[in-house]
């Protein structure tokens, strides 16, 4: 099969109508949006566009279907999500070309991505039956104390166009487990992968009505009311801490449940008695993984003076050599960013460091098209005041900047209104432990470039947002708790 015959394939395999009460249906006034291929410019299909009608159907479906749902056994859930799991795994080549497609990152990279949403989906299904509670005699004796655990109700998700399929399991996973329904508004950006995974959880015996899937180019006027909603009972957003402001403002109306998992502008740290190798391999894989698009991403890299030299050069050297091109294609390594939008503001950016007198020892430009191709750059002697020190870059730019003490370093990190993840290389188990501690970050990777895990729990602090996804704990955001007294 030849690659274009393989690639529309991939497209043609995925439905592209809104998923509502269990049925596959167009949206209500006929609607459609594009979905663009980042790396040509190509439109790759139309999928329903939905209105506001659309989505308060889809919670109308929700909220049907919460109390049958929550009354099915565990067990029962737990095993639609193994099923989906297994499903998710054994086509997985296929899920990574339509994410490559529509999103633009390499294969090796969307592969990757296909088998870590996954694993959400088998991490859930194994806490589904360990949802727990107590009992317990009060001190006075004179009553029982009954403690249980239920589903929070119809949940709303918003999904982001970086991790398309991750981003949405690590939601979905916790939800069903739980007991929970839901509407998920993936991005506009990036549907296919999710509404592909919607069709997996469906043939893996989720019930109509549980999982409704609402693509929309308007997503303000589908979800605002929707967040107002009384029906509605927890939100759950990927994505801008701008965007993520307003939602919290709209769902205080009603005191929604609600987790925000928001923007990152993250810290490298390399001391002086790092392992050079690892902190630059570490470097590569924290800075450039997903082409840079990513909250976790390190985006502000803090030296010391005395090796600052020597990982510049390294690291410059790293990034010079990584090849550009459509995800697509044998051996590339970095794929195109999302939209024009997107690489305006990368070289935006760039250019005002540079004004500010920042050195660039690779890249610093846009690369020709079509698609929207930005070249892995080095920024050596950034000044504090520039903009990519305080703004999240979400490109392949690595900005380099120096310290001298430990002091400094710890400033450096947490002078920022985000508190997402921080990177720390060294070799002293001692500074390692006091760096850690002094960190105003939800996560931190010691000696390694990858934090994100689904059996650890993801989120951050300050403007990163709160709530935590993965991990025993990402269950806890879809259940209340209930106290019973008994009289004896």
């Amino acid at each position: 099969m030849t690659a274009p015959v393989r690639e529309a394939t991939a497209v043609a395999a995925v439905p592209t109508r809104l998923l509502i009460a269990g049925r596959w249906r167009d949206a209500e006034d006929g609607g459609t949006l594009p979905v663009e291929d980042p790396s040509t410019g190509r439109t790759l299909a139309h999928v329903a566009d939905a209105s506001p009608a659309d989505g308060d159907a889809a919670l109308s479906a929700a909220a049907a279907a919460q109390p049958g749902w929550a009354a099915r056994p565990p067990r029962e859930r737990g095993e639609i999500l193994r099923r989906g799991y297994e499903a998710v795994v054994a086509r997985a080549d296929d899920f990574a070309l339509l994410m490559t497609l529509e999103m633009g990152k390499s294969l090796a990279e969307s592969r990757a991505e296909v088998l870590y949403a996954a694993e959400f989906l088998r991490w859930f299904s194994e806490e589904a039956v360990r949802i727990g509670g107590r009992f317990a005699t009060a001190p006075d004796g004179r009553t029982r104390l009954l403690t249980a655990k239920r589903p929070v109700g119809p949940c709303l998700f918003i999904t982001p166009w970086n991790f398309p399929m991750a981003m949405g399991t690590r939601k979905i996973g916790p939800a069903v487990a739980a007991g929970c329904t839901m509407v998920v508004k993936p991005a506009a950006q990036t549907p296919l992968s999710m509404l592909a995974l919607a069709q997996v959880l469906q043939d893996a015996g989720l019930p109509d009505g549980v999982l409704n899937v609402v693509p929309t180019s308007a997503a303000g006027a589908v979800m605002e009311p929707l967040i107002r909603d009384p029906r509605s009972r927890k939100l759950s957003f990927t994505g801008s801490t701008p965007i993520g402001r307003r939602l919290v403002e709209q769902s205080a109306e009603q005191l929604l449940r609600v987790s925000m998992e928001l923007g990152g502008n993250a810290p490298f740290l390399v001391f002086d008695d790092a392992d050079l190798d690892a902190a630059v391999e570490g470097a590569v894989i924290a800075k450039m993984r997903n082409v840079g698009q990513a909250c976790t991403a390190a985006n502000r890299f803090l030296v010391h003076t005395a090796v600052a030299a020597e990982f510049t050069e390294r690291l410059t050297e790293r990034l010079s050599r990584l090849q550009v091109g459509r995800g697509t294609d044998e051996g590339v390594e970095v794929g195109p960013l999302i939209d024009d939008a997107a690489r305006r503001k990368v070289d935006e950016l760039v250019a005002d460091a540079v004004a500010q007198g920042a050195r660039v020892t690779t890249g610093g430009r846009a690369l020709d098209g079509p698609g929207y191709f930005y070249a892995p750059t080095v920024l050596a002697d950034v000044p504090g005041a520039a903009r990519i020190l305080r703004e999240e870059v979400f490109g392949p730019v690595a900005p380099i900047t120096t310290f001298a003490t430990e002091e400094e370093a710890v400033a450096a990190a947490n002078d920022s209104e985000y508190g997402l993840a921080s990177y720390v290389f060294t070799r002293d188990t001692g500074r390692a432990l006091r760096i850690c501690e002094a960190l105003e970050a939800g996560m931190v990777g010691l000696n390694q470039g990858v934090i994100s895990n689904p059996a650890a729990p993801f989120g951050g602090m300050k403007a990163s947002g709160f709530g935590r996804e993965g991990g025993v704990e990402g269950i806890e955001e879809y259940l209340e708790t209930q106290y019973v007294g008994i009289a004896p």
